[in-house]
């Protein structure tokens, strides 16, 4: 991994099918087939903090919440329909990033795509 959160979350979204990467409301925000947003970045959106937000399945996350407050938050405008926020100015664990992009990636990319995973 680089000292750069943003390569390697970079990496990490545009190593799934069909996915595209560009500007959305100033942050870089990753796509599904140029359309459905599955991560975004989050270089101090809202506070001081550096991040990225990502779809979550249903309970995951209040549970990463409750589990580790220092790491997982509910981020600004897509916190309620269960979107995850993931810290990225504290230690992080790169192979737990990978598991929470793909399963954003499940969540949001039609089926045919999500096939191609399993």
């Amino acid at each position: 991994m680089s000292d750069n959160p943003l390569i390697d979350l970079r990496a990490v979204c545009l190593s799934f099918p069909e996915t595209t990467e560009r500007l959305s409301h100033g942050e870089p925000t990753w796509f599904v087939r140029e359309k459905k947003v599955f991560v975004t970045y989050a270089d101090h959106h809202h506070d001081d903090r550096l991040a990225f937000w990502c779809a979550a399945p249903p309970g995951a996350q209040e549970e990463r919440i409750a589990m580790s407050p220092d790491h997982f938050f509910r981020p600004p405008y897509v916190g309620h329909r269960g979107w995850l926020g993931v810290y990225l100015d504290v230690p992080v664990d790169w192979d737990q990033v990978a598991i929470l992009v793909e399963d954003s990636y499940r969540m949001i990319a039609p089926r045919s795509l999500v096939a191609l995973l399993d």
